[in-house]
């Protein structure tokens, strides 16, 4: 008897193949990418991939995709890197001659996208589709909070435009289409490998209709958004976060936050339709009629569907815990870390279906070397393959929890004071209770949020305001985790691997050694305490540490940046930033300079009275509230303001500046930046600062034939964005690039005029400043007076022995 031939490789059945692929710049796709390029060298790849804003499919294709370390194995055995020379971004960026003609020779960037009908396609992506004689569909919205319109656009009918364009092209490529095992639902128990409808379980819904339901939710909403009343609450709310940062700021943010009211009821809706059906979330619900709809509508095209479990860091390759952005497991793994996750729910003898990417990767090429199941005629049929670890290997939800454990108490992440942080004992409770908790939790500090927000805070003060609002956006997301993950904490369904583990005995060995996915492999301990964590951490950006800070703080770097010769304007407001007074201030010490004591006290007693509504309206629009606050100069002399602003500017101004601000201003000059004061304050209130800066903006007050002033400025006040405008005008009048630039400001109302700059800084911020430089990373400085400086709420001028303001003034 002869012997027997030799089986092809997995390599040799691909050699020649043109390969289209979908989701090339997400995890799975670029792990799939890379493995092609390197284990199956004959092949070609066509990359559809979506154009960016500012980039095309080509630039994308070279940052995102080959710009990833994944591809560093690989450019490595092409472009070997000189002798003690590691891996880097650096030399990513510089390129690898070798590396980049395989590139080009073997891989096609087209532009399209799956969520849009005939894939988005041009005449030469079209032809390039045409060409190709298998096509692996990865890309999805992955997201379990996902807007259900966008869930149902990209995951329920990207599969059916696929084949439909296919089908219109006249072709037919083996399609191999990425779901998921969470298809089957909430059920407990086995969870074959078959076509959803063919499961007992499954509720018979039509796909279509759930496609229309979901367009017109968008459509509802997006009109309910649009609703004077829905409008009137996204504009306060806009005010509320921004204060009076000018009109431009606040309908941005106002758009913003009505767009985001309208993405959070399509989430509603996706969980709420999703949980109605049995499915733990609205990514898989619309996998799940994905599937359905790609076998109704799939024409003639031969379709294979793998469904991967919950896929996580690799075992092997291209490289042990190489992994892509934070995955399902990453967040609730650093948030349990750093002790912010007191309790997760979840049952403890239950299976935590985990499946590393690079198995799920072997898995798609051997059913792409396979090719299409095929019936008793030799007919195509569809065919169902599961990649997933549960019934064969299975990590149960208890073991992870310990093994986690056990290895943050070994390997201990730090607090900002170098501390270690003890991770705490998870004692599994129900989702309800620990959703109660959260919810508790959040409603306290939301409720402290909106009284600290009511004071006037600044500086540290103020910092403890974010703080709160920090503590409350932690809450929120460890409540998200919860809502979104606690269902797969509490997932009893087990999925069949029988077509899996059929198509992994017939390998050849070496096939078996160069794609695995057989699950049974994982040692679990291993994988996690060697594998994944480390991983995890790593890209965490978390502090793994202990004791002092090893090199420059955060701040330290930022203030480096604003200090840099590089630099080349630094724009400084004047109250709050430079000195500890403001525009009342300046008032009442003029008004009083020459008033009789009984007058004054009168004064003192009437300005107290008003500070509240003052303050107010300053809250509310800074201009409105200068305008109406300086016509209290209404027939004041010219000349003796003049003369009287002069000693207010020792006596007050001076006596009041932060020590820290006027070296902070020197300093820039002293590396040749150019500095500019720009002020609602008063101009004879700023006139002595002038050798202090190169210019001034100021706010100035119109004159009468009789030497008074009339109490109307003479032009729009430099605040909110008029100031932010006052700045760009003049950088463009000086030559100035505002991206080399940096400004000072203490309010939000400053807001327009920091973010027109590259180096934002906040100075003795107020509540909501503080909160947003946070969240920004922008510098922030916390500058005072010099010690014994007056501390008076209202000040008084020096008592003068001739005549006063006018009555109007006083």
């Amino acid at each position: 008897m002869p012997p027997e031939a030799p089986r092809p490789s997995i390599p040799e059945k691909l050699a020649g193949r043109r390969i289209f692929v979908t989701g090339s710049t997400g995890f799975l796709g670029t792990a799939l990418v890379e493995r092609l390029l390197r284990e199956v060298p004959d092949c070609e790849l066509v990359l559809l991939i979506r154009p960016g804003k500012r980039s095309t499919v080509e630039q994308r294709m070279a940052r995102e995709i080959f710009g990833n370390d994944a591809f560093d194995r690989l450019r490595a055995q092409l472009d070997p890197p000189p002798a003690g020379e590691e891996a880097s971004p650096a030399r990513r960026r510089r390129g690898s001659a070798n590396f980049d003609a395989m590139t080009a020779r073997r891989v096609q960037a087209v532009a399209g996208d799956v969520g849009t009908d005939g894939l988005g396609l041009d005449e030469a992506g079209r032809s390039a589709l045409a060409s190709c004689d298998l096509v692996i569909h990865s890309a999805a919205t992955v997201s379990f909070d996902s807007p259900l319109d966008g869930a149902v656009e990209v995951n329920l009918l990207g599969p059916t435009r696929i084949a439909a364009t296919l089908n219109e092209l006249g072709v037919t490529p083996h399609l191999i289409a990425v779901s998921t095992c969470y298809v089957a639902g909430n059920r407990r128990g086995a969870a074959l490998e078959e076509m959803v409808d063919e499961s007992p379980f499954f509720v018979d819904v039509s796909w279509r209709a759930e496609v229309e339901g979901a367009r017109r939710t968008r459509t509802d909403a997006d009109a309910t958004s649009r609703t004077p009343e829905k409008l009137a609450a996204f504009r306060k709310a806009a005010r509320v976060e921004l204060g009076a940062a000018g009109t431009p700021a606040l309908a941005a943010k106002t758009e913003q936050l009505r767009a985001r009211w309208v993405s959070d009821r399509l989430v509603e809706a996706g969980r709420a339709r999703a949980a109605s059906l049995g499915w733990p979330d609205a990514y898989a619900y619309t996998k799940a009629l994905g599937e359905r709809a790609l076998i109704e509508t799939r024409g003639d095209v031969p379709v294979s569907i793998v469904r991967p479990s919950i896929i996580e860091s690799a075992l092997a390759e291209p490289r042990p815990g190489w992994i892509r952005g934070f995955r399902m497991a990453e967040p609730v793994i650093i948030s349990y870390a750093r002790g912010l996750l007191k309790e997760f729910p979840g049952v403890p003898e239950g299976i935590v279906d985990v499946i590393p990417v690079d198995l799920v990767v072997g898995a798609i090429i051997a059913v792409a070397a396979k090719g299409p199941e095929q019936d008793a005629d030799g007919e195509a049929v569809p065919e169902v393959v599961q990649v997933a670890s549960g019934s064969q290997n299975p990590l149960r939800y208890r073991r992870l929890v310990d093994l986690a454990s056990a290895w943050f108490i070994e390997h201990p992440l730090y607090d900002h004071e170098g501390q270690p942080i003890v991770v705490p004992k998870w004692s599994f409770p129900g989702r309800g209770r620990v959703q109660g908790q959260l919810q508790r939790a959040k409603t306290t500090l939301e409720r402290a949020e909106r009284v600290l927000s009511q004071l006037p805070l600044r500086g540290k003060q103020a910092e403890f305001g974010a703080a709160i609002e920090e503590r409350r956006e932690e809450a929120e997301r460890a409540l998200g985790y919860v809502e979104l993950y606690g269902a797969y904490a509490e997932c009893e369904a087990v999925y069949g691997l029988d077509r899996l583990l059929a198509l992994w005995d017939a390998q050849t060995p070496e096939d078996q050694s160069r794609f695995c996915f057989d699950p049974r492999v994982i040692d679990w301990d291993h994988y996690v305490r060697e594998v994944h964590l480390p991983s995890v951490v790593e890209h965490g950006r978390v502090r793994t540490t202990p004791g002092g800070r090893i090199g420059p703080d955060r701040e330290t770097r930022l203030r480096a940046q604003v200090l840099s010769p590089d630099r080349q304007l630094a724009a400084f407001d004047l109250e709050n930033t430079l000195i500890a007074s403001n525009v009342v201030a300046s008032y009442s010490w003029l008004a009083t300079r020459r008033l009789p004591r009984d007058e004054r006290l009168r004064f003192v007693a009437r300005t107290l009275a008003e500070a509240p509504s003052l303050l107010a309206l300053d809250r509310k629009d800074r201009s409105d509230f200068l305008r109406l606050f300086y016509r209290r100069y209404d027939k004041a002399p010219v000349a003796q303001i003049d003369e009287d602003a002069e000693e207010m500017f020792s006596q007050l101004i001076l006596a009041k500046s932060f020590p820290a601000a006027i070296r902070r201003v020197r300093e820039h000059r002293r590396l040749g930046h150019r500095t500019v004061l720009i002020t609602g304050a008063l101009d004879f209130v700023v006139e002595p600062l002038r050798p202090l800066f190169d210019d001034i903006v100021c706010a100035s007050l119109g004159r009468r034939a009789d030497g008074t002033y009339d109490g109307e400025l003479t032009d729009v006040p430099p605040t909110g964005e008029s100031r932010a405008q006052a700045l760009m005008d003049f950088a463009g009048a000086s030559g100035i690039d505002l991206r080399e630039s940096v400004a000072y400001a203490d309010s939000t109302s400053d807001l327009p005029m920091l973010e027109a700059v590259g180096f934002p800084v906040a100075v003795n911020p107020e509540t909501r400043l503080a909160t947003l430089a946070r969240k920004r990373g922008w510098l922030v400085e916390h500058w005072s007076k010099s010690p014994g400086a007056p501390r008076v709420l209202i000040p008084i001028g020096a008592r003068h022995r001739t005549t006063s303001m006018s009555a109007s003034a006083s």
